[in-house]
């Protein structure tokens, strides 16, 4: 019985690491047409007894300012370019943060946020902090790192069932995400640790003191350049 059960197990470890790759490949195309966090977003308003409208409209790269995909970069994830979906430091600084009886934001990579989104539920569990582990290392091995960005600029929440670069846009500025300013960008960055809270459009000092660090943040990282190298600045894991 044990050894039948343990076969069934790895036969579902096995459909289930095939059709994992699977629908990576297919997003690495085909653009999602929603994420686990809008489908959770939309459950917990019915539960709530407040429905919400999700908003989201998919754009392409080309349709997204590169102020803000590199003001995310400088105020979420500076080493995107450079990691393979983990940033050993970041991890290595809040766990000793967190010894110190504090937290620390900033040790969850780009990457890992797109796992989490468009794949998994909320939770702290092992089992969710597994599968975001392969889930960021597929999509690392099989996406470009431009593609990654794309993904989450189209995924990422920046208000209350406001999903994406295009629809954060035209809430908080009425602008298209093409026409985002410096400025503006930064405020959309600066509210990404909690967007449900803080508002792009309607900043609280700190928020305005934070997207100012985005905005030095970017010009240190040397501007739009910094993403004229962004499929290509990673070395191989094994490299010196």
């Amino acid at each position: 019985m044990l050894r039948l059960l343990f076969k069934r197990f790895l036969n579902v470890l096995k459909w289930f690491a095939i059709g994992s790759v699977l629908l990576v490949l297919l997003f690495r195309v085909v653009p999602p047409p929603f994420t686990a966090l809008m489908v959770e977003r939309k459950v917990e308003s019915w539960f709530g007894g407040e429905p919400i409208d999700l908003q989201r409209d998919w754009v392409s790269w080309d349709e997204i300012s590169d102020d803000l995909k590199l003001a995310v970069m400088a105020g979420e994830d500076q080493r995107f370019p450079q990691h393979w979906g983990f940033d050993f430091n970041a991890i290595q600084a809040a766990i000793l943060h967190n010894e110190r009886g504090g937290s620390i934001r900033g040790a969850s990579t780009l990457s890992q946020q797109v796992s989490k989104n468009l794949f998994l539920w909320a939770g702290r569990s092992y089992l969710r902090k597994g599968l975001e582990a392969w889930f960021t290392g597929l999509i690392e091995v099989l996406w470009p790192k431009q593609r990654i960005l794309e993904v989450y600029l189209n995924s990422v929440e920046w208000d209350d069932g406001v999903f994406g670069a295009e629809a954060a846009a035209r809430h908080h500025f009425g602008v298209s995400a093409k026409g985002l300013s410096r400025q503006q960008a930064s405020y959309l960055a600066a509210v990404l640790p909690n967007p449900r809270v803080w508002s792009a459009s309607h900043p609280t000092a700190y928020v305005a003191r934070r997207a100012a660090w985005i905005r030095q943040q970017m010009s240190q990282l040397g501007g739009d350049g910094y993403l004229l190298e962004l499929n290509n600045a990673r070395k191989a894991p094994w490299s010196d």
